[in-house]
């Protein structure tokens, strides 16, 4: 399957310059390239944009279209329709998204990363920046220290069914902190649930859901950081 990573690598080859004089033009790292997910940051690929114009951000985010802007079959594509900006919450503003979280003028002082998202599904969308290994059992399965994932909500009347926890990773939004565990049981009479680890190290612990703000399920990793 084509990746970001790939795209962004044959316009570099269609360009004829190599990593280095990319990480120069546009002000990127200099393995920006090598490290790139399965996105690109709002303010990353608004530097791309600003240095090659004739670079289709469509085709680069989606692999839809053709490489350059102005090709024929990139006539009839709206970005719109490809991709949204998702508001982002990094590790810094855990804290404050767990009061503002419902407040969309402070959502909108959220960075954004443009993302592909379900067209059927017209919820609400979040990236979160992970903290810390919990998620991390050194599998292809893990999700890491300051990896960026992709959430979509599970709507709250949802909650009082059992929750699709064999389907799903999960984001909770609670009263302690944004916390990604995997869900292994669901009490719905009690209104419990079970958070998981996937790193051995730490227990697993019951949680009661009048103290969790927002669930989302966790759809996919967007940006994964960069790690020797």
């Amino acid at each position: 399957m084509e990746t970001v990573k790939y795209r962004l690598s044959l316009f570099l080859k269609h360009l004829g310059i190599g990593q280095a004089k990319f990480a120069e033009i546009t002000g990127l790292s200099r393995g920006y390239v090598n490290n790139v997910g399965d996105s690109i940051r709002t303010d990353n690929l608004q530097k791309i944009r600003d240095r090659f114009p004739e670079l289709n951000t469509i085709w680069l985010l989606t692999g839809v279209g053709s490489m350059l802007n102005g090709d024929e079959q990139n006539a009839s594509l709206r970005e719109v329709d490809l991709f949204q900006n998702i508001p982002l919450i990094p590790v810094h503003a855990h804290a404050g998204y767990k009061s503002g979280y419902g407040d969309m003028e402070y959502i909108e002082t959220l960075p954004t990363v443009p993302v592909i998202v379900d067209r059927n599904y017209r919820g609400k969308y979040r990236c979160f920046e992970i903290d810390g290994d919990s998620m991390d059992d050194s599998s292809r399965n893990s999700i890491c220290d300051k990896d960026i994932v992709l959430c979509r909500d599970v709507k709250r009347d949802l909650w009082r069914n059992k929750l699709h926890i064999n389907d799903w990773n999960f984001i909770l939004v609670t009263k302690e902190g944004i916390l990604a565990k995997r869900i292994v049981a669901h009490d719905v009479e009690r209104c419990i649930v079970t958070c998981h680890s996937l790193n051995p190290i730490y227990e697993d612990f019951d949680i009661h859901l009048n103290d969790v703000y927002e669930l989302y399920n966790i759809i996919k990793i967007v940006d994964r950081n960069a790690r020797i």
